[in-house]
Formats: C-alpha cells, sequence, structure tokens
C-alpha cells in the first residue's frame, strides 16, 4: 500500500495518515486487512462512531484509507458499495475583522513571528506553504511570491504586497536566513508547521481576540477580505490554488459586505405604506 501511494505522488503527510488508519483497522480485528471484508468494515464504522465517537473528518479519513487499500492495492470490486462516505457538516470558517488582523499582528515585537504572521496573512497561504518559502521565492522585481510544491503538487504565484516587502527585508537583513525564509531551530530546514500554529495562538491570546486563531484562519479571512474588496471569484480560486470554483465560493457565505448590501424582500415593498 505505501509503495502504491508513493507512486501516486501522494503527500508523505497523506501517506503516513492513510497507513496508520488501516494500521487502526488492522489491530481492532487482529487480522490483515486482506482478510477481512465488507462486514467487518461496516463493523468498524459502526465502533468508530458509537464507541470511539470519532469526528467526522477522521471517519472519512478512515474511508479514504480502506477504499484506497481495497480498490488500489488488493483490487476488490465491491469497494464503492460497502464503504461509505459520511455526510459532514460545514460550518461557516472563523474569520477577523481588518481591525483584529492588525491586532494579531501588532501583538508580538518579534520580527520573525511578525513576518510569518503577515506573510500568512498577505499572500492567503496554508501553514505548510508558509513554511516551506525559500529566500528566492520573494521576486520583489515583479511584485509576486512564488508558492512552490503545493497541495496537490501545484506551483502558482501570489502578489507581494508592498507593505509586507519593507518588513521582509528590515527581517533578512536582522536575521540573514540562508535557504528558508523561515528556517527552524536547524538553519537547514524550514520551520515546523506547529510552531507556526503556537506564534499564531500565542499572539492571539496577547491581542486579546476571543475568536480560535490559527494560520488556517488568517487564509479564510484573506480570501473573504478579498472578495469584500471586489476580487471576483476566478482570479480568487488562482491565488487561492483552489482546483474547484465551488471551494472558493463558500467564502460569499461568510462575505458580510455582500450581505449586508443584499436587499431583503421586505425592502422590495418600501414604496407601500406598512400598517404599524
Amino acid at each position: 500500500m505505501l509503495e502504491d501511494l508513493r507512486v501516486r505522488n501522494y503527500s508523505v503527510h497523506t501517506q503516513a495518515a492513510y497507513i496508520g488508519r488501516v494500521a487502526k483497522y488492522a489491530e481492532h480485528f487482529g487480522k490483515c486487512p486482506s482478510l477481512l471484508g465488507p462486514e467487518q468494515i461496516r463493523d468498524y464504522q459502526v465502533f468508530l462512531v458509537r464507541e470511539q465517537h470519532a469526528s467526522w473528518t477522521l471517519f472519512n479519513q478512515t474511508v479514504c484509507a480502506l477504499r484506497f487499500l481495497y480498490r488500489t492495492t488488493l483490487g476488490k470490486g465491491w469497494i464503492i458499495r460497502h464503504i461509505p462516505y459520511a455526510k459532514t457538516e460545514r460550518p461557516l470558517p472563523v474569520v477577523l475583522s481588518p481591525s483584529e488582523v492588525k491586532a494579531l499582528i501588532d501583538a508580538t515585537d518579534n520580527v520573525k513571528h511578525r513576518s510569518i504572521l503577515m506573510t500568512a496573512y498577505a499572500g492567503g497561504l496554508r501553514v505548510s506553504e508558509v513554511a516551506q518559502l525559500e529566500i528566492k521565492d520573494i521576486d520583489s522585481s515583479r511584485m509576486l511570491i512564488h508558492i512552490r510544491r503545493a497541495k496537490g503538487k501545484k506551483d502558482r504565484m501570489v502578489p507581494l504586497s508592498p507593505l509586507l516587502l519593507p518588513l521582509l527585508r528590515d527581517y533578512w537583513r536582522r536575521t540573514r536566513p540562508k535557504v528558508y525564509l523561515f528556517p527552524g531551530q536547524n538553519t537547514e530546514c524550514p520551520i515546523a508547521s506547529s510552531t507556526i500554529n503556537r506564534v499564531c495562538h500565542h499572539a492571539a491570546r496577547r491581542a486579546g481576540i476571543a475568536k480560535r486563531v490559527t494560520p488556517h484562519t488568517l487564509r479564510h479571512t484573506f480570501a473573504t477580505h478579498h472578495l469584500e474588496a471586489g476580487t471576483d471569484l476566478r482570479t480568487l480560486q488562482i491565488i487561492m490554488g483552489h482546483s474547484s470554483l465551488n471551494t472558493t465560493s463558500r467564502y460569499l457565505r461568510i462575505s458580510t459586505e455582500r450581505i449586508c448590501s443584499a436587499k431583503t424582500p421586505l425592502d422590495l415593498l418600501s414604496d407601500f405604506q406598512i400598517k404599524g
């Protein structure tokens, strides 16, 4: 299974997640998965829900892993019918106001941490994309940031903010990173995503922001603020690196500018006198 994942160029994180989920499944029954079938798969799904109280995200990750194992590695024909996905909730993501973004960034005096937060927000980057940035990816002559090997192994360009560039130059002069823009303790390696998460969490706490703030919150906020500024969906899709326009369009649900500017049916009766 691991070989099948590798030759299909699945990410290292996905490989580890799928192998881990299949290992848990095999451990539950104490047998090799090749000796198990649809009945055991259904029993395991019930076990995850009733006894493990697994999140739907973990449940569906297990489904993806088992589907890959039985369909690709073991070549079973009954795969689709007998390993169903669960319908999941689609809650609105947390989005910060412009004043909250400013407060978050102002809450840290560490130039590296400040640069990380501003880069994440200004480019709408995933946490892994921020971590993997190299110095050569900052193209100041064209005012672009080159995002390499992003989700789906795709490269893309995002605009480099004129407000971000001076901060990055100041950060570079102070710290002189060699390869990675934001190196970890081992300067030859990129900063860990978990470290960026901690930086974001601590800044939010110091800023007194009650919302749960993660680096991905900054990405959601970036997209929402773009829509509120009038950026069209197709352009935003390219900047965000979404493979589907449907993914981008969900930010229409949380764009307060658009919601507040939409008239209610009651407004259409404004020319008529309504009894009080």
